[in-house]
């Protein structure tokens, strides 16, 4: 039955919704034109400047982890937090400046599409091994950092539009699917356009209008004297510093070796690009991170009560006294996009993997962009059906993703760019020694005491190391080119 009454409070959210679905249908259509095989639907063609690939890399990145998780964990961890913010700001640079210039050569050098498709080539793997573990791993990465989107988009649909969260998540399925399995890369990166300038706004609107409603900018400071809330601005009292400076890690890292983030650098059309595409990721990533990391702080001047974080900025946004009703409407959208731009890049790398790295080596498809759609629409019902009933919060879940994605990949991306020793051999032992150290130390709850990722990446780097000294290298001398 149609509310009445929401759709004349709420009509400009139903005017933007429309607009913006509008502008992603135009976006599939003009890139199912433009895909006509695999290099165009997923890597664009390698033919995209770096300012849309720049804007692309943080609107991937700044999802509903940002908008809800991370901004609401600042209530729970207070102004350490920041340090995660820090952090990503510092990755995204380094990223640029350490993975995409020669990974943009090496990738086309080879016509590596995927992430697996790189490492094969890059370690000369004689059999299926490295590159069906790699999409392996890519695959249930991409699954857990889906249900975690999922449920921050459920979560915003479900406190904004008054319905059910099973029902949320079925509309956050539906817009997703339809514009992500048409229009392939060119539409994801047109939309992130898009959706980058909106969450940019959108990040800065939150800033505002949350602080405003707090009291302004500077009552922070009042926090620290009370008694209740003063731990907020000591290391350790949130959560250990060791344990935070591993989730910051955890969370970080990832923007060097996350195949979502990494495959943006396959499609940029030359090395001029990758100057501009630093700038433009880099300026996008801290205005997003550093308005909304402190909203949970400014959040214990608005609210009582809170048992669970992710419902922080969906209850903020839909309070009238915190923001008019337009500006929470226009907000709505916004992080919207943010859950959009998000799961587009994942579903896009993990359907990639699926088709051209697991289903391809074992029995080729006559239509292999079919079979690419199809495996969008699957990855993403999947996705949706297990964020019906999530394993987590949108920031654990997203945190442990990360991990698995630094201790299986980092070692072979950064130390394969830049030593030319290594091989499949090495790769595959620092995966297993990886993962095996970090669920270890998370079954034994040394976790509470010395983040996962700290023995686990020290592992699996020493072991990639000492496997690589002691064995032939897979490369004498890098490509030309």
């Amino acid at each position: 039955m149609i509310d009445f009454d929401w759709l004349r409070t709420h009509w400009v959210a139903v005017v933007l919704m429309l607009l913006y679905t509008g502008v992603l249908m135009h976006h599939a259509q003009v890139g199912r034109r433009a895909s006509r095989g695999l290099g165009d639907y997923y890597v664009g063609g390698r033919a995209m400047g770096g300012a849309v690939i720049g804007v692309s890399f943080f609107a991937t990145f700044a999802s509903t982890n940002s908008y809800i998780g991370h901004a609401g964990k600042g209530y729970q961890y207070g102004l350490p937090w920041l340090l995660m913010a820090a952090l990503i700001v510092a990755f995204t640079a380094l990223s640029w400046v350490l993975v995409a210039p020669r990974l943009r050569r090496f990738t086309a050098h080879w016509d590596a599409l995927t992430l697996p498709d790189y490492l094969e080539r890059r370690f000369v793997a004689r059999g299926p091994a490295l590159r069906a573990t790699a999409g392996v791993v890519i695959l249930l990465s991409s699954v857990l950092y889906l249900v975690a989107i999922f449920k921050g988009a459920g979560n915003l649909f479900e406190v904004f539009l008054g319905i059910r969260y099973e029902t949320a998540v079925g509309v956050a399925l539906v817009i997703v699917v339809l514009y992500t399995s048409i229009g392939g890369f060119v539409s994801v990166v047109r939309t992130d356009v898009l959706q980058g300038i909106l969450m940019v706004l959108g990040s800065l609107t939150i800033f505002w209008f949350v602080t405003d409603a707090a009291g302004g900018v500077t009552r922070i400071v009042e926090l620290a004297e009370r008694p209740q809330t003063a731990g907020l601005f000591s290391w350790g009292a949130g959560v250990p510093f060791v344990v935070l400076l591993g989730i910051a890690l955890s969370g970080s890292l990832k923007l060097l070796v996350d195949p979502r983030q990494v495959s943006r650098f396959y499609a940029l059309r030359d090395a001029r690009s990758v100057s501009v595409g630093l700038w433009v990721a880099v300026i996008g990533i801290a205005l997003i991170q550093f308005c909304l990391f402190p909203i949970g702080l400014y959040a214990h001047f608005l609210l009582d009560g809170v048992t669970d974080t992710d419902l922080i900025m969906p209850t903020l946004v839909s309070d009238p006294t915190v923001f008019p009703v337009w500006v929470g409407d226009f907000l709505v959208i916004a992080i919207i996009a943010a859950a959009m731009s998000s799961m587009d890049s994942v579903l896009l790398v993990g359907a990639s993997v699926l088709y051209r790295d697991l289903v391809e080596p074992v029995r080729p498809a006559a239509r292999p962009l079919v079979w690419s759609r199809a495996g969008v629409i699957a990855l993403a019902v999947v996705s949706a059906w297990i964020a019906l009933r999530p394993p987590g919060g949108i920031v654990e879940i997203t945190i442990f993703s990360g991990s698995l994605y630094a201790v299986c990949f980092l070692p072979a991306i950064l130390f394969g760019l830049h030593w030319r020793r290594g091989n499949a051999v090495a790769v595959l032992a620092s995966m297993a020694a990886g993962v095996s150290v970090l669920l270890g130390w998370m079954l034994s709850g040394a976790g509470a005491q010395v983040h996962e990722v700290f023995p686990a990446l020290a592992v699996s780097c020493l072991v990639y190391t000492a496997v690589s000294l002691g064995t032939r290298p897979a490369l004498e001398r890098w490509p030309e080119g």
